[in-house]
């Protein structure tokens, strides 16, 4: 499939999509969204196939992560509201939820998410860096919550906020217009690396080796296991737990797990 807002070149078992308006520091229009949704959609259907797609690696063209929702959607949006061309519906609300959908597919992947932030990473931005399994940071990267000093609730980032950094930091991000350098982000868990931007290449390649190191499978299971994990009791999941525990053991990548320790040799899920 041939997109315009973002580009997505697989090299391996690695797609890298780079969302493209660089114009616009990549704000995230609705055509954007819709793009991001397909590139994953189109690489978790290699899943289980001969040249699978296993990670998705996010960025931004021209030094910028992404500067959040492009503005003039919504006011598109609100324009049709007032003409009352909507036959009902709310198209501010639509075109919110789109972008909601969006995150949750990503969060939801069984794909591991890497995410490289540079330049600004604001808003809607801010939201997709939460969702990714490892953000790693430049020492460029400034990161902004503007939703509340605009008058308006930052919705569907909310709840991946308070995932990835807690109720309190989430709160006070929220309540503060919260504006972080790389350095914040860092200390307080919403990045997992600061690297200089000579070495973030190096430092993704090093990410990479580590996902790919793991069996994919194991690693979709595991992180179904910790997404249900979130909301769970541990004594409400020892048995359903347990019963993937075995299945694994019991599947190929187990056995092929168990098979290159005792040989020691790399599992055949590591590319040469």
């Amino acid at each position: 499939m041939t997109f315009i807002a973002i580009s997505a070149v697989t090299t391996g078992p690695v797609l890298e999509i780079t969302l493209n308006r660089p114009g616009v520091r990549n704000a995230m229009s609705l055509a954007m969204v819709e793009e991001l949704r397909q590139a994953l959609a189109q690489a978790e259907a290699t899943i289980g196939h001969h040249g699978a797609i296993r990670v998705v690696v996010l960025r931004g063209a021209g030094g910028h992560f992404c500067a959040g929702g492009d503005l003039k959607d919504v006011a598109a949006a609100r324009l049709r509201a007032a003409q009352g061309e909507a036959d009902g519906a709310d198209p501010i609300a639509e075109v919110n939820a789109a972008f909601g959908r969006m995150c949750t597919a990503y969060a939801a992947s069984p794909l591991a998410v890497v995410a490289v932030l540079e330049g600004t990473v604001m808003g809607g931005g801010f939201g997709l860096a939460c969702v990714a399994d490892v953000a790693l940071a430049t020492e460029t990267a400034s990161f902004r919550l503007p939703e509340t000093a605009l008058g308006v609730v930052p919705a569907q980032i909310a709840p991946f906020l308070v995932e990835r950094l807690g109720y309190s930091q989430a709160k006070r991000l929220a309540v503060t217009g919260g504006r972080l350098g790389a350095a914040e982000a860092l200390a307080i868990g919403l990045v997992h690396q600061q690297v200089t931007s000579s070495a973030v290449d190096a430092a993704l390649q090093a990410v990479l080796a580590d996902i790919l190191a793991c069996a994919p499978g194991a690693l979709a299971a595991t992180k179904a296991l910790m997404a249900k994990a979130r909301w769970s009791t541990p004594a409400a999941l020892v048995d359903e737990a347990a019963a993937v525990f075995s299945r694994a053991v019991q599947g190929p990548e187990g056995q092929e797990g168990t098979s290159a320790f005792l040989q020691k040799r790399q599992p055949t899920w590591v590319p040469a």
